[in-house]
């Protein structure tokens, strides 16, 4: 079924707003305006699904479906994805999954199962890390998760200082001039040569909130994860590398990395059966290496 019913969750909401600075022209930003897929019976175990950046819960169907049989499912499109409104104000990493947070903690009986993808991954990472969080997240399952610092090259330092160079004038200016000569500054073509095709493709507080949350990094946090943990990454994933994968494999103390074959960045899209049986056997019974190996039987008999 669809929760399109607006929860009331008192001052919880007022919370969210003030820590995401909604303007008093804008409507408020929290998990009440989010669109929200729910499935599977109540009583069940609770499982929250996250997609990733520039993806939506329709994407995260399938998942959802295949565990609705057993849990209780919320398959949830991220503010400015999907059915969900952009947010009134920049909406990084830590935004978001201030979000979630209160969703778990208003609507569900945690500890939860959280299943993400990419950014998805990132936002459950960064909540089993932080102590007053941790509680909240019983297993995490992650497909292809993003946050561990990628290795960048030269071009990429080569832009991003232009960029910061680019920028340094405005910072001695004030007020609706400064707004106006920022807003033509990155609507420039040299700004937008400097830009990937993610952020050129994105307008508002979208663009804020892209930059904010592709540059949160949770290597310095994931030593602090202690629920077990499942990890599948695609060897033909090249938006996260093996690299990324494995410093997550040693860093946190139960966890299992499955390499998926001919798999890309949606590896639950392009292995579903795979991704699922292994899925199943982690959340039902046995730790992460088990599932592993769960998930390479299942490899060998499809092939």
């Amino acid at each position: 079924m669809v929760s399109d019913t607006p929860a009331r969750n008192g001052d919880a909401s007022s919370v969210i707003d003030a820590f995401l600075g909604a303007g008093p022209g804008n409507l408020p930003l929290s998990y009440e305006r989010l669109h929200i897929d729910v499935s599977g019976p109540e009583s069940a175990h609770p499982v929250v699904v996250l997609h990733g950046w520039g993806s939506s819960a329709r994407l995260m169907s399938p998942v959802a479906a295949t565990l609705s049989s057993d849990f209780f499912v919320h398959n949830i499109d991220m503010p400015g994805h999907g059915l969900s409104p952009q947010p009134p104000a920049p909406c990084g990493l830590e935004e978001q999954a201030s979000l979630v947070r209160q969703y778990i903690e208003d609507k569900l009986s945690p500890p939860v199962i959280l299943f993400g993808h990419s950014n998805g991954g990132r936002i459950g990472l960064y909540l089993a890390s932080r102590p007053d969080t941790a509680h909240l997240i019983d297993k995490l399952v992650l497909v292809s998760p993003s946050g561990i610092r990628p290795n960048r090259g030269p071009a990429y330092y080569f832009k991003s200082n232009l960029a910061k160079l680019l920028k340094l004038p405005t910072r001695f200016l004030r007020g609706r001039f400064k707004e106006h000569v920022m807003d033509w500054l990155t609507h420039s073509l040299v700004w937008k040569m400097l830009g990937s095709s993610d952020y050129n493709a994105l307008t508002g507080t979208m663009r804020q909130s892209f930059v904010a949350t592709v540059n949160f990094h949770v290597d310095d946090m994931i030593r602090n994860i202690n629920c077990p943990t499942l990890i599948f990454w695609g060897d033909k994933d090249t938006a996260v590398s093996l690299r990324q994968m494995q410093k997550l494999e040693s860093g946190i103390a139960d966890c299992g990395l499955v390499i998926l074959k001919g798999a890309g960045h949606y590896g639950y899209l392009d292995q579903p059966g795979v991704v699922m049986a292994a899925t199943r056997h982690f959340l039902g019974a046995g730790d992460a290496n088990e599932a592993v190996h769960d998930a390479a039987t299942a490899a060998a008999s499809a092939t």
